[in-house]
């Protein structure tokens, strides 16, 4: 089920909205002196194909963009710990600035949702006279809000807000608190007030709870969709959310200072960066335009040349990736940020020489931008992850066919840029056909062939957020368990055959792992040291041994997987997992972020009927 979309003409914030924010939060921020800890969760069991090493190598954009918006908005005291690195860390056990924090965070993908639920059930252990404002956001809180919070009276775990916005939202959360909060009043506490006042739900984008005496959940109130951030040159320096990484330990404590900058570029080699957001596409499976509210918004050329120079003059990182939707979705837009980008210099050199950066674009629109791939390559790209999905179009249709994917990465090829294939395989898909592109085989050779240096390959899973989700669920398609083991969130990540209409759902589990085998081997390994696919050097070999690593990941992790698929034991869902907890808007009516047969709550029984009935 797609995020239901504002009214047209108010899906962004005003121009300078954000930067307004922040600038007015500086002073209340160091008159409150708070401490906060943002926590990025990490399952490491998803370890594997297409993202392993990567994974470890390139700190999240999500968590470091809250982390710089705190620190610009004057909350100098912010710590960010990433489970990738920290895997033994718990709540319970921090300390900063010699107390515990009055704000903790946590975000997380739906992957690493057991990871994030851990990280909350752990930080409720705290003392309730000394708990900190539990605040969760990310992927998961925005499709799934309602599942981070407890229902069980034993154990009434649960965040205390759920942020399902961006930067904007959490700060205006922290500016009415900031402007309730009394001395040294507990923030947890101030919040609480806020709450039942109604303070907050003026603010787009927030669930929060409504509990019993018991602090169990009975109701969730939704306020909204959020506003989006239009003009991505208002964002804060990601400078800020390098400044305040914990450094890799296995302690469960927090160490005594943040990463020393010297070592930023060691632990990170790779930066993620913010350019673009949005698609034009409307693909069924895909949550991304939906999301936007169908908008597409940059980063001007100028200030992504001063990032990148600023994140190799300051922490020495070369390698870039660029968070990107469709970074070739709009010609005009694109060919201005590589005009920029193409003509910056670093300390008297051309940017390209010092910066090397890829990001993802689709085939229809590389075509397009056929003319000016040089101009790309000059830029500093060196990679492009295109989401060819299947060659034939028999999956979706995004303007992709077999002779314009092959002559797009032969033009990829030509210029220097190493097109990086991300592929989808379905039910229908056989793994190889005699005469026929149509074989997952067939179109990995075909790729390989054309200049492909990596290849990506997910089965067709339900993503949430998506047009196709729900009816995935109540066609059957998804699966409940196999051969009695209960498919878990971890396994969400398209490695795993969960859902699937296949009589022989194993032979699709073995394909992908046949397709993963065919391109990354040996064999090929020794090849692409004589005859690199890739003009950059070492590039083709360099992946080679990259995927074979994570390929023994892959292969030890679904093989298992793929036995338990063969002996045909499914039990198939009936209905997407839509939240037990009831859910509404400030109103009363039904809440933006509630999927499909989530109960209303019974407003004469809730806690507040009289503020209900009177917004309402």
């Amino acid at each position: 089920m797609e995020l239901p979309r504002r009214p047209r003409g108010d899906e962004l914030l005003a121009p300078g909205a954000l930067r307004s924010l922040i600038d007015s939060l500086r002073r209340p921020a160091r008159r409150h002196d708070l401490t906060t800890v943002i926590a990025c969760a990490f399952d490491h069991r998803t370890r594997m194909l297409p993202f392993v090493i990567a994974d470890k190598k390139m700190a999240p954009a999500g968590v470091r963009a809250i982390g710089s918006a705190m620190l610009e908005a004057g909350f100098t005291k912010t710590r960010i710990v990433l489970q990738q690195w920290n895997p033994r860390f718990r709540p319970s056990q921090m300390r900063l600035d010699g107390r515990v924090p009055d704000v903790f965070m946590v975000s997380s993908m739906q992957i690493h949702t057991a990871e994030a639920k851990a990280l909350i059930r752990d930080a409720c252990r705290i003392d309730p006279a000394h708990r900190p404002l539990i605040i969760a956001g990310g992927a998961k809180a925005i499709y799934e809000p309602w599942d981070l919070f407890s229902l069980d009276p034993a154990d009434p775990w649960g965040a205390d807000v759920v942020v399902t916005g961006e930067e904007y939202v959490l700060l205006s959360l922290l500016e009415v608190l900031c402007s309730l909060r009394a001395g040294n009043e507990p923030l947890r506490s101030t919040f609480t007030r806020a709450r039942n006042s109604g303070m907050i739900d003026e603010i787009p984008g927030l669930v929060y709870p409504i509990t019993d005496g018991r602090a169990v959940v009975q109701e969730l109130v939704d306020t909204g969709i959020q506003r989006l951030l239009g003009d991505l040159d208002e964002l804060p320096s990601p400078e800020g959310g390098y400044m305040i990484l914990e450094p890799p330990s296995r302690e469960p404590t927090l160490g005594s200072r943040p990463i020393r900058a010297s070592l930023v570029g060691h632990h990170t080699p790779i930066a993620s960066l913010v350019l673009t957001f949005g698609c034009k596409f409307a693909c069924p499976y895909c949550p991304i335009p939906a999301y936007n509210q169908r908008q597409h918004r940059v980063k001007s050329g100028e200030r992504i040349a001063e990032e990148m120079h600023l994140l190799y003059t300051r922490f020495g990182i070369r390698r870039m990736f660029g968070a990107d939707d469709n970074f070739f979705n709009e010609k005009n837009r694109t060919l201005s940020i590589l005009e920029t980008l193409a003509k910056y210099r670093c300390d008297g050199v051309r940017l390209r020489k010092r910066i090397r950066w890829g990001t993802e674009v689709t085939v229809h629109d590389t075509l397009k931008l056929r003319d000016h791939l040089r101009l790309a390559r000059d830029a500093g790209i060196r990679a492009l992850w295109l989401g060819v999905e299947d060659l034939t179009a028999t999956l979706v249709k995004k303007g992709q066919n077999v002779a314009g994917t092959l002559e797009a990465f032969q033009l990829l090829t030509e210029r220097g840029i190493c097109p990086m294939p991300m592929m989808m395989h379905y039910d229908d898909q056989p793994l190889y056909t005699r005469g026929r592109p149509n074989g997952l085989l067939n179109q990995a050779r075909m790729l390989r062939k054309a200049g492909a240096v990596s290849l990506q390959v997910l089965m067709m899973t339900p993503a949430t957020g998506s047009k196709s989700y729900a009816e995935a669920f109540n066609s059957g398609m998804v699966y409940e368990s196999v051969d009695g083991r209960k498919v878990e969130t971890y396994m969400l990540d398209a490695n795993y055959v969960v859902a699937s209409r296949h009589p022989k759902p194993w032979r699709k589990q073995l394909n992908i792992l046949a397709a993963y085998m065919y391109f990354y081997n040996p064999l090929r390994f020794a090849i692409a040291l004589i005859v690199p696919r890739s003009r950059l050097y070492l590039a083709d070999a360099g992946m080679q041994v990259v995927g074979m690593l994570g390929l023994m990941q892959t292969l030890r992790r679904t093989f298992g997987w793929a036995m338990r698929l063969r002996r045909g034991r499914i039990r198939r869902r009936t209905g997407p997992p839509a939240s037990t907890i009831p859910m509404r808007s400030v109103n009363g009516e039904a809440a933006s972020h509630a999927l499909p047969g989530t109960p209303l709550p019974i407003l004469d029984h809730a806690p507040h009927r009289e503020y209900a009935r009177a917004r309402g």
